[in-house]
C-alpha cells in the first residue's frame, strides 16, 4: 500500500486574528493539532505537539509508536507550561495517522476533538470519537446528535495534551484499501460543516487532495469561519511504498502554494518568556500563522478607525 496523493492546508478563518492550529503532512505521518490557551499559548502548544510527532514520525510504525509520540508531545507541553508562566494552562488536541506501507494499515492516535474521517466507496465515515462534553452527553443518551450540533458547549473538550502530566491516548488501526481517502481536520471544519457537507466538498473536488482541502476551507469560511480551519488529506493505492525522499504529488501549504516536498507546520517554538512576542515567519515560509481571514479582519478594523476619526474631526470643524 502506498500514499499516492496528499495535501495539508490551514487558514485563520473569519473570526480569529491568529492561527493556533498546526499540521504535519509528511508521509507516512499526517497530523492536526488545535491549540488552546491565553495569549499565544495555544499556538505554542500546537507547535510543540507537531514538533514532537515530526521528530520520529518517519521511523515509527503501528499503534504503540503513535501513542508513544503523542505521550511525548504531552510531556513537552506540560513541562513547558510549568517552566514558562506565560504559557500556563495551554493545551492542544492532536489527531495523527501513521501509514505502514508494508502491512497496508493506518494507525491513528487521537486526543481531543480534531477528527479523522475515511472516504471509501463514496461513503464518509467518522473514525474518531470526540473527547468532548457533548459527545459524552450523546453517548449517554442525554442529547441527540442534532441537539449536540447546536449545543453552546459543543467545543468544550474533556481531554487534551499538556493540561495534565499524563494523557490517555485513543489508538486504533484501519486496514487500507485502494482509493481510500483519509481526512484529518480541526473543529473549525467539523463544527461548521455537517458530514454531508464535508462529503459534498470532497466529491466536488473529485477526491483530489489539494482541491478537496481548498474546497473544505472555502466551505467552512462560507458558513462563518468561526475558528481556525486546518485540513490534511491523503489517498492510498495498492503498490510499493515510494522511497522516503520522494514526495507525493500535490502537497499544499498554508500559503496556498503547491510544494514539491511535504508540508509541515512544525516550526521552532518561541523561547521561554517570548510567548506574547513571537514574530511571524516570512510569507514564503509561513505554514502556520495568520491566514487571509486574520489579515482581512485587521485591515477592516484599521479602515473603521480611520473613517470614524475623520467623521469626528469633520463634525468638530463644522460645529
Amino acid at each position: 500500500m502506498r500514499i499516492v496523493r496528499a495535501a495539508g492546508v490551514t487558514d485563520t478563518g473569519r473570526r480569529r486574528l491568529r492561527n493556533e492550529d498546526a499540521f504535519i503532512c509528511e508521509p507516512p505521518l499526517f497530523a492536526v493539532a488545535d491549540g488552546m490557551g491565553g495569549a499565544r499559548a495555544g499556538e505554542v502548544a500546537a507547535r510543540l505537539a507537531a514538533a514532537a510527532l515530526e521528530e520520529a514520525g518517519a521511523e515509527a510504525k503501528g499503534e504503540q509508536a503513535v501513542a508513544e509520540l503523542i505521550v511525548e508531545a504531552n510531556r513537552r507541553i506540560w513541562e513547558r507550561a510549568i517552566a514558562d508562566p506565560a504559557t500556563a494552562g495551554m493545551g492542544t488536541t492532536v489527531t495523527a495517522a501513521l501509514v505502514d506501507g508494508d502491512s497496508g494499515t493506518v494507525a491513528i492516535g487521537h486526543v481531543g476533538d480534531s477528527r479523522a474521517y475515511l472516504l471509501r466507496d463514496g461513503t464518509l465515515s467518522q473514525l474518531t470519537t470526540d473527547h468532548s462534553l457533548v459527545a459524552e452527553l450523546v453517548s449517554s443518551g442525554v442529547l441527540t446528535p442534532e441537539e449536540a450540533e447546536r449545543h453552546p458547549q459543543r467545543s468544550a473538550i474533556t481531554r487534551a495534551l499538556g493540561t495534565e502530566p499524563t494523557v490517555e491516548v485513543e489508538v486504533f488501526t484501519i486496514a487500507g484499501r485502494t482509493g481510500d481517502v483519509f481526512l484529518i481536520c480541526s473543529d473549525g471544519v467539523s463544527v461548521m460543516l455537517s458530514d454531508e457537507q464535508i462529503l459534498a466538498a470532497l466529491e466536488s473536488a473529485e477526491r483530489e487532495p489539494v482541491a478537496a482541502a481548498e474546497a473544505l476551507v472555502a466551505a467552512a469560511n462560507a458558513r462563518g469561519g468561526e475558528d481556525n480551519i486546518t485540513v490534511v488529506l491523503f489517498e492510498l493505492a495498492e503498490g510499493d511504498t515510494p522511497p522516503a525522499e520522494a514526495a507525493p504529488a500535490g502537497v499544499v501549504d498554508s500559503a496556498r502554494e503547491v510544494a514539491a516536498t511535504p508540508a509541515t507546520a512544525a516550526e521552532p517554538e518561541p523561547a521561554l518568556g517570548e510567548t506574547s512576542e513571537v514574530a511571524a515567519p516570512p510569507a514564503e515560509l509561513q505554514r502556520h500563522g495568520a491566514g487571509p481571514g486574520g489579515r482581512f479582519s485587521a485591515l477592516a478594523l484599521i479602515v473603521v478607525v480611520v473613517v470614524v476619526g475623520a467623521l469626528v474631526l469633520y463634525w468638530g470643524i463644522t460645529k
